[in-house]
């Protein structure tokens, strides 16, 4: 599995969820996945923009996040994750990965 595999189920799912409120941004390192969730729904890109925060995730570990292989609590508690500025937005997140 790859990231080009996972993202698209994520930005329907990301669509689909009720809006965050705020922007939200994974950076894989070579590559981010933007959300705006400002409007009536969130809208995703791959745009490289400052958002309320940033999910900081190499791609093997955000492929480990997406399938269930890696708990979310313990990415962080690991180290494997790291959340910049907003959590209650890092909070909602859930909602893109069930």
């Amino acid at each position: 599995m790859t990231l080009d595999t996972i993202l698209p189920a994520l930005k329907e799912k990301a669509i689909n969820a009720p809006a965050l409120g705020k922007t939200l941004k994974f950076d894989f390192g070579t590559r981010q996945l933007y959300i705006d969730g400002t409007g009536a729904q969130n809208a995703v890109s791959e745009e490289n923009k400052d958002a309320d925060c940033l999910v900081v995730v190499s791609e093997e570990n955000f492929i480990a996040l997406a399938t269930g292989n890696l708990n979310p609590m313990a990415a962080v508690m690991m180290g494997k994750v790291k959340i910049k500025g907003d959590m209650g937005v890092a909070m909602k997140l859930n909602s893109f990965f069930s």
